[in-house]
């Protein structure tokens, strides 16, 4: 009865006839789309011309790049990067072992040849052009359906990513906007050779540790600096001790001004993906299905790599990378699901398609929109039919690293014996260099009993579905119930030599022939799983296939229907330049509770146990107890401010976003969203959208007073105080 109650108050938010209030701030906008909301952000607060930030060759949006899977901002002229230390972390954790800790104890590199190289399938991506060749894409696909309408689409972005690449140096792509609706190639310059300067112990960077994840009031110092190298010529290449400093196009300011309630903040970045244009059966799908089994797949796999590491400490300092991200992703399904049942999302969303759908019959081409629909319907039924098998066997492959490097070879000797234009996107030309990456770190990311007993414990998952589900070629590799497939797993990594780097990196130059052939076990069982590989995948460009066809459909119908509410729309994130604006802002999460914008370090006194995660060093204790924080603290509360809270739109992939004044200065760097709106992915609720954000006056007094880099602040262009 209550969600029943609420139902009509947050549709009226959501949906139709909400105020502007509510909404000025939503919205993951492409840079190209700003000129459109320009009065909205001004009247927010924006003192420049948004006309300016949809040209992506000018300052601040040159400045903003992709760092890893989050994102960043140069902010030195010679090649800093400022990112979170966690989009880092994978960096910080290869560069560390278990006698040199530089997760526990931080890193600064005293002078550029002190940086340390990240691992090699690390990158720093500068976006130079977006251009829309949604005409192009789609000339070959019209009248096809299923996997020849895929294919239609595939073939003509990899020609249009070909014909881009010619230009030494560029990683291009086709993205995707409005679910096959429209395109856009996207040009950046992949910068390969990516160096740890700064680091924070962890202690600071990650203080609060999963405890703390997602939550509010927050006493993170989640930073990293990184630096671009180049060839001497200026091109990118990867490491060499011969590389120079990139120079980038332009890089952000950092602010010295102090910030308050209030105040306006934009945020650039490159946010992951989101679905909030799905359908209504799709958001069910994730609340009833979805989210309960990955929280409780991930909460099984770290189980398993916790008893495993418990008195290994080399293994978890190997672990510590995936182990984040299990911890990171468990929790952040957890609290989608709690968000989304607040929200009472699905029945949201229900009433919202039914009302579109109802719009949509007063429209010309009702009938045909109608038609593709319900079709698509059909489609997404035929999907989730295998969906756990599918979630299994991904995982499977994902997170493991000697498994998914022998399957890697084997599908790279296979695509070798096409023509580069038809190979699989992954295992072109153009991606060997990141394959070859990914084989040379293997090593710091591995450990033999953990990756046995973790895919042991996921076989056995796959071997307990129903038969339907099941595949022949990995029943035949893992055998048919758990004790076959632990002793079949032992006898494949006893006899591998693919934990050897060369053997690995040897194994990348074989045709397909000998690697078929080979008589490494593990080689021979990627080889039998192949068909099958190949088999699930035609499955599913078939259905993706399907989908690209008739999900414009039901865009065009969204877009229409928001258009009559007077909305503008902008596309699902998917990991291209987004901006969004807003406010520095309180939070009302609940009767009786309001969360105040700013903390402050006595935050970090009070919740300091001595233990993880709350383990402040002594440094940062005895420096808080001192209270010497000079020009970085904030006059109305006296004291140094660490974290602030503001209403702008973000999810994953926003990361490392760095946050700026109304007059482009960097005031912050986004790192996390709050509980109560980790559901923002599917659903956008103003009462609970929250972004969480390191203060750049916190990163100046950690360099200035506590962990002091008077170098890097000097190249910052700011002052060592």
């Amino acid at each position: 009865m209550r969600h029943r109650l609420l139902l009509p108050a947050i549709v009226a938010a959501l949906t139709a006839g909400m105020s502007s209030v509510l909404h000025a701030d939503e919205g993951m906008w492409m840079p190209s789309q700003l000129p459109e909301i320009a009065e909205r952000m001004e009247s927010a607060g924006f003192r420049g011309r948004a006309g300016e930030l949809s040209e992506l060759a000018r300052p601040p949006m040159n400045a903003v790049v992709r760092v890893g899977g989050g994102s960043g901002a140069f902010v030195s002229n010679d090649g800093l990067v400022l990112t979170n230390h966690h989009v880092a972390f994978g960096v910080i954790q290869y560069n560390s072992t278990a006698g040199r800790d530089l997760i526990g104890e931080g890193y600064i590199a005293a002078d550029r040849a002190a940086e340390l190289p990240a691992n090699p399938d690390y990158r720093v991506l500068v976006t130079t052009g977006f251009e829309r060749i949604t005409d192009r894409i789609l000339a070959d696909a019209h009248g096809k359906r299923g996997r020849d309408y895929f294919d239609a689409i595939d073939h003509a972005s990899k020609a249009v990513v070909a014909e881009c690449e010619r230009e030494p140096g560029l990683r291009c792509s086709v993205a995707n906007m409005y679910y096959g609706t429209d395109f856009h190639l996207v040009k950046q310059l992949e910068l390969r050779d990516i160096r740890l300067v700064y680091a924070p112990p962890g202690s600071i960077g990650n203080y609060g540790g999963e405890v703390d994840n997602f939550i509010w009031p927050r006493h993170s110092g989640d930073f990293t600096l990184l630096r671009a190298y180049v060839a001497p010529d200026g091109t990118p290449a990867g490491y060499s001790p011969d590389n120079v400093p990139f120079t980038p196009p332009a890089h952000l300011p950092v602010s010295t001004r102090n910030v308050k309630e209030g105040d306006y903040a934009m945020l650039a970045g490159y946010p992951g993906i989101t679905y909030r244009h799905r359908m209504a059966s799709e958001f069910e799908g994730q609340v009833e299905w979805q989210l309960p089994s990955r929280a409780a797949l991930f909460g099984r796999m770290l189980e398993v790599i916790e008893a495993e590491t418990a008195d290994d400490a080399e293994a978890r300092v190997l672990y510590a990378s995936q182990v984040r991200s299990l911890l990171n992703g468990l929790k952040r399904a957890r609290g989608e699901l709690d968000g989304l049942k607040r929200s009472d999302a699905v029945a949201a969303r229900v009433v919202d398609e039914t009302a579109m759908l109802a719009w949509l019959e007063g429209q010309s081409d009702a009938a045909t929109i109608r038609t593709d629909i319900y079709a698509a319907r059909v489609v997404l039924k035929q999907v989730a039919s295998t969906r756990e098998r599918d979630q299994l066997l991904a995982t499977l492959l994902r997170h493991t690293q000697l498994l998914r490097a022998a399957v890697t070879l084997q599908r790279l000797a296979f695509e070798r014996g096409k023509p580069d234009a038809q190979r699989e996107p992954g295992y072109q030309q153009r991606d060997e260099a990141l394959i070859e990456g990914q084989l040379r770190q293997v090593q710091r990311r591995y450990a033999p009993a953990v990756e046995q007993a973790l895919l042991a414990d996921l076989v056995s998952q796959y071997l307990a579905l129903p038969a339907g589900q099941r595949v022949a070629e990995f029943d035949a590799v893992f055998g048919t119930t758990a004790e076959q497939a632990r002793e079949r797993i032992a006898a494949l990594y006893a006899g591998t030599a693919l934990g050897d780097e060369a053997t690995r990196l040897a194994a990348m130059q074989a045709d397909a022939v000998a690697l078929a052939g080979s008589d490494d076990p593990l080689l021979r069982a990627a080889a039998a799983l192949q068909p099958a590989l190949l088999r699930l995948e035609d499955e599913f460009k078939t259905h993706e296939g399907e989908l690209l066809r008739l999900r414009p459909a039901y865009m065009r119908a969204l877009i229409g229907y928001r258009q009559s509410q007077g909305r503008a729309v902008y596309p699902d994130a998917n990991a291209t330049l987004r901006v969004s604006y807003g406010r520095i802002s309180t939070l009302d999460p609940r009767d009786g509770v309001r969360y105040l914008p700013l903390t402050t370090v006595q935050g970090i006194a009070e919740k300091h146990t001595g233990e993880e995660p709350f383990d402040a060093p002594r440094p940062l204790l005895d420096a808080i107890a001192r209270g010497d924080f000079g020009g970085t603290a904030e006059p109305s509360l006296g004291t140094q401010t660490v974290n602030f809270l503001t209403n702008l739109d973000t999810t994953g992939g926003n990361s490392g976003s760095p946050v700026m004044d109304a007059e482009g200065r960097l005031i912050g760097l986004n790192f996390d969203s709050n509980w109560e709106s980790v559901s923002a992915s599917w659903m956008y609720d103003p009462r609970y959208k929250r972004a969480i954000h390191v203060d750049m006056r916190y990163m100046r007094w950690l360099m200035a007073k506590v962990y002091p880099a008077p170098h890097l602040l000097a190249e910052m262009g700011l002052p060592a105080e």
